[in-house]
């Protein structure tokens, strides 16, 4: 559909209609790496494991500010519970449909036609604008922006200021940017016990008895009292399972999935450590996998915060709220090469649920926003 009175409308149409689905690029790191070449990038292609990556960048010079987002977005479930086909970008009543309208299709979009018209007014901008694209975020992102991140540090490459395009905005564009947010530790607990027939106990060890006066220990435990920038550290069980499915029979495992959000007021080792301490005083047999998918990041009230702040404000008239609430992101391991590192995007209302869905009137200012934010910290 044209969209001449929107370019980002245009292109986000374009990116959406590609079906993306993790790992699958479908062609949306080459449609974007060409406007980006034609805005005078370098652009190089990272792609691992069957993830394909984009590292754009333009300028040699410090300070470098990245746009950071995926092109892939979930699967859009069943075709026919969607008003419109998921893949068909389709304006109804001012709200634009589709999978990755909101998550993040149109951040992308947006990056690209502010920093086309940033480069227009300022040829010779100061420092350097980048890109950091990946097909792997909304999978297990182990070949996506770590590996990227990676082969930046491995060479010396080090951002300055970094914005993620994830969609944090809660009622209006705007209202919310995360400067930060919670790491994310999970476990697989096994508690061993024997199994054996429910009539002869004494024959037999139950684990889930064992584990149970554990289980009642690490949920009641506060773990820390948070502090300014994060709440306080949560323990949560995902999964238990034991048994055979036969009444009769007493387990002789008991697996037990669970996780930690924590901020910065604890660290991984240290509740580790806790956890191990309240099992081995409650005399189980046990090994646990530890995952540690993201550690804590925070961004305080420096320079790019008060940029994207100032320019939210001067673009649409608003006082934005700074936030770590929520789930992780890429902007954990992109805080290991950058300094000042933060989300913004559109309304999150609708992410990843069927008939995702953007208000038209919000996705030309998503731009200027980005554009803003560019004259603020580069415009020579």
């Amino acid at each position: 559909m044209p969209h001449a009175d929107s370019p980002t409308l245009a292109l986000a149409c374009e990116l959406m209609a590609r079906p993306s689905v993790t790992p699958d690029d479908a062609g949306c790191l080459e449609l974007l790496a060409g406007r980006l070449r034609a805005a005078g990038f370098g652009c190089e292609r990272i792609d691992t494991g069957g993830v394909s990556n984009l590292w754009a960048r333009r300028g040699k010079a410090q300070p470098v500010l990245c746009f950071a987002g995926h092109t892939d977005v979930v699967p859009p479930g069943p075709a026919a519970a969607w008003k419109t086909p998921p893949f068909e970008p389709t304006i109804i009543d001012g709200m634009l449909h589709g999978r990755g309208a909101a998550d993040m299709k149109t951040s992308l979009a947006a990056f690209v036609t502010a920093i086309e018209r940033f480069v227009a007014a300022h040829p010779d901008h100061d420092g350097s604008i980048a890109l950091l694209l990946t097909s792997d975020e909304e999978g297990i992102a182990t070949h996506g922006t770590v590996k990227v991140v990676e082969a930046l540090a491995a060479r010396g490459e080090r951002l300055d200021y970094c914005i993620v395009g994830e969609p944090t905005s809660v009622h209006a564009l705007g209202d919310m940017i995360k400067n930060g947010r919670r790491g994310s530790l999970s476990g697989t607990l096994r508690v061993k016990g024997r199994q054996g027939h429910v009539a002869y106990p004494q024959l037999a060890r139950n684990p889930i008895h064992a584990f149970a006066p554990a289980l009642a220990e690490l949920a009641a435990i506060e773990w820390d009292q948070g502090n300014e920038f994060f709440p306080p550290t949560t323990w949560q069980v995902s999964n238990i399972h034991a048994g055979t499915g036969a009444n009769n029979v007493i387990p002789g495992v008991c697996e037990v999935m669970f996780n930690f959000r924590f901020g910065s007021a604890s660290s991984a080792d240290g509740l580790k450590a806790r956890t191990h301490e309240v099992l081995d005083r409650h005399g189980l047999d046990y090994e646990i996998d530890w995952h540690l998918s993201g550690k804590p990041f925070i961004t305080g009230r420096g320079k790019l915060v008060a940029a994207l702040s100032g320019a939210i404000a001067d673009t649409l008239g608003i006082e934005t709220e700074l936030s770590t609430t929520g789930g992780t992101s890429d902007g954990r391991f992109i805080a290991d090469i950058c300094a000042e590192v933060v989300e913004f995007g559109p309304v999150n209302a609708t992410i990843h649920q069927v008939d995702e869905r953007i208000a038209v009137s919000a996705i030309e200012p998503l731009s200027q926003v980005y554009e803003r934010t560019l004259r603020a910290l580069l415009a020579a």
